[in-house]
């Protein structure tokens, strides 16, 4: 089992910025991927962007340029930089992990973390 922790959300005025921070405990070695999802209230949960234990990463087209993931290795640890925040990036964000391939939807799920950017 992968337990998954989220921080970071939160409210901002459209053009700023926030870091969302999962940290990973459990049978880690079993990651292969891990990613962020987002779902906002009467729409399915998308992929938002994705990084491999390769460094390897996937946007959605609407983040491109503006959102970041990285990972600390030693940490266990996946953020995402989102930077020119705009309203329709609010949504719950979800962490995501497992041993499937670089924008597959991975086994465990954190608990949600909410952005809500104002215009």
């Amino acid at each position: 089992q992968v337990q998954l922790v989220e921080s970071g959300g939160g409210l901002v005025q459209a053009g700023g910025s926030l870091r969302l921070s999962c940290s990973a405990s459990g049978s880690i070695f079993s990651i292969n991927a891990m990613g962020w999802y987002r779902q906002a209230p009467g729409k399915e949960r998308e992929l938002v962007a994705a990084i491999t234990s390769g460094g390897s990463t996937i946007y959605a087209n609407s983040v491109k340029g503006r959102f970041t993931i990285s990972k600390d290795n030693d940490k266990n640890t996946v953020f995402l930089e989102m930077n020119s925040l705009k309203p329709e990036d609010t949504a719950v964000y979800f962490c995501n992990a497992g041993r499937q391939g670089l924008g597959a939807r991975g086994r465990y799920w954190g608990q949600g973390t909410q952005v809500t950017v104002s215009s």
